[in-house]
């Protein structure tokens, strides 16, 4: 992991790289992202690209009680919270994973959620969502499926490339995550 900005070539040349996981058994969630950027590889971190908003709504919500930097990541661990990837293969933007990739990235998580038991298991992408699970009507929340006990839910991608989605409109969706995770 570094702490320092990578150059223009470290993350061309992060493609095809992988970030370790922060997991461990019995978390209370468990989020997954589609799969790392290049950034984001090339530094070792996940949610590490400046202006990624994973880190601001964590707190927002109050998951957390301050914005941790991505290097911080394993601080996730204290909160009862992880971080894993449906590809583990950094690309420059998610629509470069085919639904193949995605669908294996799907048998991938189920056997890292059979190993550690998660309460909840958080998607964090909704198109990657309906690719993955094959699941084309599915919405923001709380999905009827559930894997290995864990209760599935779906969030918006906070890569700032996410338009749709603005800091605020995060907040409120992972506080409503929250409360249901507090409440169960």
């Amino acid at each position: 992991m570094r702490i320092e900005k990578p150059t223009v070539e470290e993350v061309r040349a992060a493609r095809g790289n992988g970030i370790p996981d922060v997991l461990a058994k019995g978390l209370d969630v468990v989020f997954c992202g589609v799969n790392p950027g290049l950034y984001s590889a090339a530094v070792g971190c996940h949610f590490a690209r400046p202006g990624n908003r994973f880190w601001p709504a964590l707190r927002d919500s109050g998951f957390t009680e301050c914005i941790l930097r991505p290097q911080e990541q394993d601080r996730l661990l204290e909160y009862g919270l992880g971080v894993t990837n449906l590809v583990n293969r950094a690309t420059a933007v998610a629509a470069e994973l085919s639904g193949a990739d995605l669908r294996r990235g799907r048998g991938v998580l189920k056997r890292k959620l059979a190993r550690y038991r998660p309460s909840f298991v958080v998607v964090l992408g909704i198109g990657a969502y309906r690719s993955a699970f094959e699941a084309p009507e599915a919405s923001i929340g709380a999905q009827s499926l559930r894997l290995h006990g864990a209760r599935v839910w779906l969030l918006p991608n906070p890569s700032g490339l996410n338009a749709h989605y603005q800091r605020s409109d995060l907040a409120r969706l992972f506080s409503e995550l929250r409360e249901r995770v507090r409440d169960s």
